[in-house]
């Protein structure tokens, strides 16, 4: 077997790369054909645990579209920043220290060999490869360096999509721009144009295509409607506060958007609950209205406690839980809601934490990666409907919670709500925090808190090849993977 390969790039970041390749990914599926998604570099702090380790949260979105078991292979290389100018560094699903201190160009060089073979076994599993790029393949400033877009294009031999989001304006001089800075024999790669994000009536981008494929020899073979709720988890930043679910709002979730918020991509159900409206946070103002709170998770704890203070959210998220309202914070955010975070490895940084439930967080030199089963047990007050209810999630983390010892002893006792210290409740029974992921995305959690059933996510992935199936012009997604 050796797959034929289709890559979609993009001429920005945001231009729609990562929902393309999960709807070609499901289209190809349909097919009868064996699928693998593959993105040899992702810069993101939403990851998903697989039996190897960790992976970019859309490239194991797009094994599932592709009805194929996420594996590391999908997405060897996982930057997951830390700070402006530091990532942890992921290799083939484990953490790599060395990787991690060293300069980006190197770093290229050192992991091709991991990335390609990856690639390499793909290609000899399958049927169809679907590719994504990241960013811009014409960045030339990066273009030496640069391994997962031309490079990994050239070597999987791929046929490929350019996409554009024109709602920015500008698109055919995107379109052109990137095409005319690719070398000679990248550009015969590009085998379409992709217009993504439009509004209005598509007979006015007339003579536009016609003019630019007079230009470069590639046909625009799609104009993609702006497409509010596709449904799919987004990847690199927070949601639209347009997408309100259907009904009257019953329920406002306000979650606290950090800046080195992590997972954000476990609350796209919240988005498709009748009545649910999803909001994020970013000053003591947004809480206003709000009827539950959520801290998420983190890829700098102490960094983000600094910011919530900064902002004055310490003081509202503690107004909030004073008069009784909901508190809910998910691995950092659980660690957040403690007495204290305690680093003597020097992992993520000591602080004081926001003393809304009476645990203290240690950091360990340990990973916690896993997938988890486990079920609450009895809850008090706002959360007791969760009271027995099983969960299916995962754990990402370097903290281990317990209770603070001097504030049990004086009477103010955490009460653990699930097994091995996964999950923490204060005495009101206002305040939850558990280190497990993915909560909102078992039905049996959104059925216990909602009374509530949401689209699954295999309905997404076929309306996501729908979509594509209307709106590309005739033949191009078949010949896509016919003359590679």
């Amino acid at each position: 077997m050796s797959a034929k390969s289709v890559m979609v790039l993009g001429t920005t970041s945001g231009a729609g790369k990562s929902w393309l390749t999960t709807a070609l990914c499901r289209y190809y599926a349909r097919q009868g054909l064996k699928v693998a998604p593959f993105k040899a570099q992702n810069m993101s702090n939403n990851a998903r645990v697989v039996s190897e380790g960790e992976i970019g949260s859309a490239q194991y979105f797009q094994a599932l579209a592709a009805r194929a078991v996420p594996d590391v292979r999908m997405n060897p290389l996982l930057l997951k920043p830390e700070k402006d100018t530091q990532s942890q560094v992921v290799l083939m699903g484990q953490v790599n220290a060395e990787l991690s201190r060293m300069e980006w160009r190197g770093r290229s060089a050192s992991v091709w060999p991991v990335v390609s073979r990856a690639l390499d076994e793909l290609i000899a599993e399958n049927d169809v490869v679907v590719m994504e790029g990241a960013g811009s393949p014409a960045e030339i400033n990066l273009k030496s360096s640069d391994i997962v877009n031309m490079r990994a294009a050239q070597h999987a031999h791929a046929s490929c999509l350019l996409v554009t989001d024109i709602d920015r304006g500008g698109a055919f001089a995107h379109l052109y721009g990137t095409w005319a800075l690719l070398d000679e024999a990248e550009r015969r790669s590009i085998k379409g144009f992709v217009l993504n994000k439009f509004r209005g009536d598509a007979k006015l981008l007339a003579p536009g295509p016609q003019m630019l494929q007079d230009m470069t020899g590639v046909p625009t073979v799609a104009t993609l409607p702006m497409w509010w709720q596709h449904g799919l988890p987004e990847e690199d930043g927070v949601f639209d506060d347009r997408s309100v679910a259907s009904g009257a709002v019953t329920r406002t979730v306000a979650v606290i958007a950090y800046p080195r918020i992590s997972n954000l991509d476990e609350f796209q159900p919240l988005k498709n609950v009748p009545g649910v409206r999803l909001k994020w946070v970013r000053s003591p103002a947004d809480l206003m209205g709000a009827d539950w709170v959520i801290l998420p998770g983190s890829k700098h704890t102490s960094g983000d406690l600094a910011w919530l203070r900064a902002q004055g959210l310490d003081q509202a998220v503690a107004a909030h839980a004073g008069r009784g309202g909901a508190v809910l914070g998910i691995c950092g955010g659980l660690q957040m809601l403690g007495e204290a975070l305690i680093d003597p490895h020097g992992i993520d940084g000591n602080a004081p934490g926001l003393g809304l439930l009476p645990v203290v967080t240690v950091f360990d030199e340990a990973k916690t990666v896993r997938h988890r089963q486990a079920a609450f047990t009895p809850l008090q007050g706002l959360w007791a409907g969760l009271s027995g209810v099983g969960v299916q999630g995962y754990e990402i983390h370097h903290g281990q919670t317990a209770p603070h010892t001097a504030m049990a002893a004086a009477g103010d006792i955490a009460r653990a709500v699930m097994p091995e210290g996964l999950a923490w409740q204060n005495q009101a029974g206002n305040v939850l925090g558990l280190y497990l992921h993915g909560m909102f995305e078992d039905p049996r959690v959104l059925k216990a808190l909602f009374g509530a059933a949401v689209p699954t996510l295999d309905s997404v992935f076929d309306g996501l090849a729908d979509y594509i199936t209307e709106h590309f012009a005739p033949g191009v997604l078949q010949s896509l993977i016919s003359d590679c």
